[in-house]
């Protein structure tokens, strides 16, 4: 039943987003500018401004995203940010990055699928390989000199999630972001390999990052890397972002309040 419900919730969202119901292709976006315009937001935010402007290559993104993205990125428009892509697809997100975040960004993405390659054009640069593979992902940041923004919109298995978080937020800067897309997957069961509070899920991961964050507070095993970087968790519908901060180190409780006279 559960299945059943997962399929026909999909099936639903690649009709809204122009998408054929075979998911080995993808149709041309569909919505009329009459559409577009009944959806958008009165006073749209960079990235939702571009993305509804978009002429390039297709890209698809849930619109209560855009908002997301658009306070996530305000630090770094117009500045020399490092970005990169878990997922490529048809190539348009990155084009759609490019256009928010400027000509001064480095924006890398990758895809495990050769065919890929085709579809980024210069100055954004895709590399082909897995995001389970944490030597190609370290060879990537490396090659980018860094990365501060991380958006994973690849397979949605929670294992290569997983992998993948593990491997690059220790690798980013203070500030830096971590965004996992399409957590919905985590409840799917089959090709994503979810369920609901099943084991293993990227959601599930993530609700132990909770107590990685608080593990000053209990002595139950956690990273110390996490427990110390981790400098906040936000859930959305379907997203997740991370934020990198400086090591906490020790934090002292102070009590202040109002002293009655004569007390």
């Amino acid at each position: 039943m559960l299945r059943d419900l997962a399929v026909r919730l999909e099936r639903g969202v690649r009709r809204r987003l122009g998408m054929s119901l075979d998911k080995g292709t993808i149709a041309p976006f569909t919505l009329s500018e009459e559409q577009v315009s009944a959806i958008r937001s009165p006073s749209p935010g960079p990235f939702e401004q571009a993305f509804y402007d978009h002429k390039g290559r297709i890209a698809h993104k849930w619109t209560h995203y855009l908002p997301i993205y658009d306070r996530i990125i305000a630090p770094w428009i117009g500045k020399p940010v490092r970005m990169l892509e878990i997922g490529v697809n048809k190539g348009g997100s990155l084009e759609v990055w490019r256009t928010v975040l400027g000509s001064d960004a480095t924006i890398f993405g990758v895809d495990i699928d050769p065919r890929v390659a085709t579809r980024v054009e210069s100055p954004n640069q895709v590399r082909i390989g897995s995001q389970d593979d944490p030597d190609f992902l370290r060879s990537v940041v490396q090659e980018m000199g860094g990365v501060d923004i991380v958006l994973d919109d690849g397979s949605h298995i929670g294992r290569h999630v997983i992998k993948s978080f593990e491997t690059l937020f220790p690798l980013m800067p203070v500030g830096g972001v971590y965004v996992i897309e399409d957590l919905q997957t985590s409840y799917w069961p089959g090709m994503h390999e979810g369920g609901y509070r099943r084991k293993g899920t990227a959601v599930e991961y993530l609700k132990t990052l909770v107590d990685e964050i608080n593990g000053r507070f209990h002595s139950h095993g956690t990273s110390e890397l996490f427990r110390e970087q981790i400098g906040s968790i936000q859930f959305f519908s379907a997203v997740a972002v991370i934020e990198k901060c400086a090591p906490k180190g020790e934090t002292g409780h102070f009590k202040r309040g109002l002293r009655a006279p004569g007390s």
